[in-house]
């Protein structure tokens, strides 16, 4: 089992830090969610609050992923560094690719992308795309990710996306890889057919499980259950070293481990040695003893 820290819409100044400290304590991973802006009203439900509401989000401090990975690279050795979750089909996919191949270089192959689509139709205003058809487009820009994270010249021909013979460098020594995000059915198929792994948003245990038996049925389904595939979970179990065991048991190979509620409305109250001591505590209670 592998461990990867989480926090965000905290002090700026809190991140180069805490990433040298979860390296320090064993974590394999830091998770680095993504938020361009927020428009003053919204309809739309956001769908891991219980109520549905976003206003948690308001007046927080939010650094754009792909600026804040490199940075955090700057100061580490081993650590990887997550998206949880880009969202993906708000973006053009050439300069995803770009600012993914960019990242993964300036630290070492120690970037996965976490990719999802976002679930208010103001992102996609804002950014100048379709809120229509979005998963497909999202299908189509994994593809071009892909292709031009080779190195080689590209070409893609889709429904929504033309390129031309293209090349990008410099890229990785080794494939980014990417992981869907989601629960919805959508997610799960996109995940069996073509992601590298699948990350979990939280829930209870029994909608994991039953999540993961559909994930199984899903790879089989689509002839890739023997290729290598990441398993990244959000639960309440992290927190016991006999509950890391049973998130195993159910074929979980990554577990998020947060200290904080960063739903709540209110800003971030802790220090910055509250947080180091939060996740050396954690270190010597559960990483250290499973």
């Amino acid at each position: 089992m592998r461990f990867t820290f989480a926090d965000s819409m905290i002090d700026p100044s809190f991140y180069l830090p805490l990433a040298r400290a979860a390296e320090e304590a064993g974590f394999a991973a830091f998770s680095v969610p993504d938020n361009i802006g927020y428009t003053e009203a919204s309809d739309a439900t956001y769908p891991y609050t219980r109520d549905g509401d976003r206003s948690f989000l308001h007046e927080k401090p939010f650094l754009e992923p792909f600026s804040l990975i490199p940075a955090m690279a700057a100061v580490t050795t081993t650590l990887r560094f997550t998206t949880f979750v880009l969202k993906l089909p708000i973006r053009l996919p050439h300069l995803v690719a770009k600012s993914a191949t960019s990242v993964a270089v300036l630290s070492g192959n120690r970037f996965a992308m976490g990719v999802g689509s976002s679930p208010w139709p103001e992102d996609y205003a804002l950014c100048g795309q379709p809120w229509e058809r979005r998963g497909e487009r999202m299908d189509e820009m994994i593809e071009i990710v892909r292709g031009l994270a080779t190195g080689e010249y590209f070409e893609y021909h889709g429904a929504f996306y033309d390129l031309p013979k293209v090349k990008m460098r410099p890229v990785p020594t080794w494939p980014i890889p990417i992981f869907i995000g989601g629960h919805a059915e959508a997610a799960l198929r996109r995940a069996a057919r073509v992601g590298d792994g699948w990350m979990h948003g939280g829930g209870s245990r029994g909608e994991l499980a039953q999540l993961l038996t559909r994930l199984g049925e899903l790879r089989r389904e689509h002839g890739r259950a023997h290729l290598p595939f990441e398993i990244h979970v959000i639960s309440r179990d992290v927190f016991t070293v006999d509950g890391v065991r049973r998130l195993e048991d159910l074929g979980v190979t990554d577990v998020v481990v947060g200290f904080r509620n960063v739903y709540q409305r209110e800003q971030d109250g802790e220090t910055l040695a509250d947080k180091i001591g939060a996740l050396r505590r954690y270190a010597d209670d559960v990483i250290a003893k499973v």
